[in-house]
């Protein structure tokens, strides 16, 4: 089991950006009998979600969080010494984000800067990258800068994905000090599912061409999509993680010792709601401490774990709050983490 365990290092701020763009998922397309979208956007809970246009990119919205996060707490950019950019939807094959941004941030040249290409529990593994990195050296303070446009990779004439997505980014801040106490992380991968979300071509595999990007109907239910844009077998995988999220909860709830009563909040990556309501009653958790985003910005792949803290527990943090994280997604990937805030500075949300 991949069990990490960290003292004396935490998030001190965060902040999150949008597009200005809002759709409203009932209206989002007519390619699908208005009844048909009636019930989908029902049953997945996602009635709005914030679409980029053709020239912004994650990039731009991490920039937006991250120039907020560094005015609004007024960090010295000389004491950024590493930048990590999470994204499965990067401005270029190469060079990495990272190094863009650090220019685009005006960062010094002696920032660590790296991508991390991980889908919805990326923000997990960037924490433990982040916090191990800043606990082995004497690295001053840390940027995790995770972004996402996932409307650009859907088709909207494939029921299956089209009502699902948003695009956001977000910007936390991660330094060493010993008030954070200990924080704990349980994180598993397992690639034999790994098409169970997938795009099959435009990599390296299966490069670009004319035939990987025409569309096609794909299914007897007449959805249409290209080999470019992604798939989910939603079945699967809500099957996958009734099973696997709540089981890997309880485990790391029991090996810390931890109630979840005592716990202050439980962010849950906002998949759906029909998922994320099958989670939260399998663990018996209290709709209270469960803060949502899905309904006003949709699945946002890895960003929806600093998205939802942002925008529902923004003026909450004060003091010493104890999360459980949890996230599942295209790998498969999946993780569950308790994480100690302390007097945790929240931007306001940006509009990009």
């Amino acid at each position: 089991m991949a069990y990490l365990d960290f003292k004396g290092a935490g998030i001190t701020a965060l902040a999150a950006a949008v597009p200005r763009t809002v759709i409203d998922n009932y209206r989002y397309t007519g390619h699908f009998p208005a009844a048909d979208v009636q019930e989908i956007v029902n049953k997945i809970g996602v009635y709005e979600r914030r679409f980029a246009d053709d020239a912004t990119t994650s990039s731009d919205l991490c920039l937006a969080a991250a120039e907020k996060l560094l005015a609004d707490n007024r960090v010295d950019r000389e004491e950024i010494d590493l930048l990590i950019f999470i994204s499965q939807t990067p401005d270029y094959r190469m060079p990495a984000t990272s190094v863009l941004l650090q220019h685009r941030l005006g960062l010094p040249p002696s920032t660590l800067a790296f991508d991390i290409n991980l889908g919805c529990s990326a923000f997990l593994y960037g924490m433990v990258v982040a916090y191990s990195l800043m606990l082995a050296s004497g690295l001053r303070k840390g940027l995790v800068l995770d972004g996402e446009t996932r409307s650009k990779v859907y088709s909207p004439r494939d029921r299956t994905t089209a009502f699902l997505f948003g695009d956001a980014g977000a910007a936390a801040l991660v330094e060493r000090d010993a008030k954070f106490g200990a924080s704990h992380f349980s994180l598993h991968s397992d690639g034999s599912r790994g098409d169970l979300i997938r795009i099959d071509a435009g990599g390296y595999r299966r490069p670009s061409s004319a035939e990987t990007v025409r569309e096609r109907v794909v299914d007897e239910y007449g959805n249409i999509r290209s080999e470019e844009q992604g798939y989910m077998h939603g079945a699967d995988v809500f099957t996958f993680v009734n099973r696997e999220v709540p089981r890997d909860i309880r485990a790391l709830l029991a090996r810390t010792g931890r109630d979840l009563d005592r716990l202050d909040y439980i962010v849950l990556h906002q998949a759906n709601s029909f998922i994320n309501g099958h989670v939260a009653r399998k663990l018996g958790l209290d709709p209270e401490k469960v803060p949502s985003t899905i309904g006003k910005y949709g699945n946002t792949s890895s960003v929806s774990l600093p998205l939802t803290i942002v925008s529902e527990l923004a003026g909450r943090m004060e003091g010493r709050r104890e999360l459980l994280l949890g996230a599942f997604g295209v790998g498969m990937t999946w993780g569950s983490a308790i994480v100690p805030f302390v007097d945790c500075r929240i931007s306001a949300m940006v509009e990009v």
